[in-house]
């Protein structure tokens, strides 16, 4: 296995990263473990951290989520040199992007619900949770006008692999049109989907280094793909970090109680304590202690992070709240 490396060390160094937190619910601890180890490395590299709010899945975005968002980000001791720029504000550079795809015969509107998509497929992929579009659905390809916003638009995936080397899971090869085929890239609420948006937001910030959930390796080779027909550069760095699992082994949800982080501020639980679990999850100081966001930084390396996801349950909450 490649052994991870730092973003630190790389040469020439990243030059800008992005937090970018989605106003759909409260923060909870994983998202803010990503956010600390994504805002340490930026630090400690030199890259410009911009705040994005990712607010383009409208129906689910909270009254007052934005805001809520923003100070706990505060809260925990993570900065930025640029932003907030919330993306609902302008949706301009998505059509703009969509309507070059449209015109280059790249993608096409799609008004097929869910269950015809099913029924096209052949026998469902054990593990698989999205549905692979068949091609045999596609319909012929032609240059068109992107004149219908109020339809779901997909973008035509070749049969080619993508490769692309991440820093903390070494190289990969992943073939789109296999995993997910024709994937939507504007939704039939007259935005963008969260592939396009993340792809011409990060090209036109000049965002180079990338760290996310490894439940996101796949979506970075559907976004290459993007990337690619744009005629936009990929970024540079990609850090993929392993997810915070719940003691069933199951990713970080309600069900495994209120994990986030207003709750635990709420109740009286400091900033420096809810790092320190989070420097414990990275291998960063031994055994549990409170730990400031700069001290955090410091000491924080890609090479203390466990390989495998981490696990928040009982034991850890307990020592949260013994404050």
């Amino acid at each position: 296995m490649t052994p991870p490396r730092d973003p630190s060390f790389i040469r020439p160094p990243p030059r800008a990263t992005r937090i970018a937190p989605s106003p759909t619910g409260a923060l909870h601890l994983g998202n803010a473990r990503t956010f600390l180890v994504n805002w340490a490395l930026a630090r400690r590299s030199g890259a410009k951290v911009i705040l994005r709010i990712e607010d383009l899945d409208g129906p689910r975005v909270k009254p007052g989520a934005i805001e809520q968002t923003i100070d706990l980000l505060t809260w925990l001791g993570i900065d930025w040199d640029e932003g907030p720029f919330i993306q609902s504000d302008d949706l301009t550079p998505y059509r703009q992007a969509l309507s070059g795809l449209a015109a280059a015969a790249m993608a096409y509107p799609c008004e097929l619900t869910r269950s015809q998509i099913e029924a096209a497929a052949s026998a469902p992929q054990e593990g698989v949770h999205e549905t692979p579009f068949p091609a045999s659905l596609r319909p012929p390809l032609l240059p068109r006008a992107f004149d219908d916003e109020s339809t779901n638009w997909r973008f035509v995936v070749p049969q080619i692999d993508i490769e692309f080397d991440d820093l903390f899971h070494g190289p990969q090869r992943i073939a789109p049109a296999a995993s997910v085929g024709d994937f939507i890239i504007w939704t039939k609420r007259a935005q963008p989907s969260y592939q396009l948006a993340v792809v011409v937001d990060d090209a036109r910030q000049g965002v180079d280094f990338i760290v996310r959930g490894d439940d996101l390796l796949d979506s970075a080779a559907r976004q290459a793909l993007l990337y690619d027909a744009l005629g936009l550069p990929r970024p540079r760095l990609l850090l993929h970090l392993p997810l915070v699992l719940g003691p069933d082994g199951k990713r970080l949800a309600k069900r495994h109680g209120d994990t986030r982080l207003d709750t635990y501020r709420s109740r009286g639980v400091r900033a420096e304590r809810v790092i320190g679990l989070i420097a414990s999850w990275c291998g960063v100081g031994g055994d549990l202690k409170e730990m400031s966001a700069a001290e955090f930084g410091g000491a924080l390396t890609v090479s203390t992070i466990p390989r495998g996801p981490v696990t928040f349950g009982p034991r850890e909450d307990a020592w949260l709240c013994s404050t």
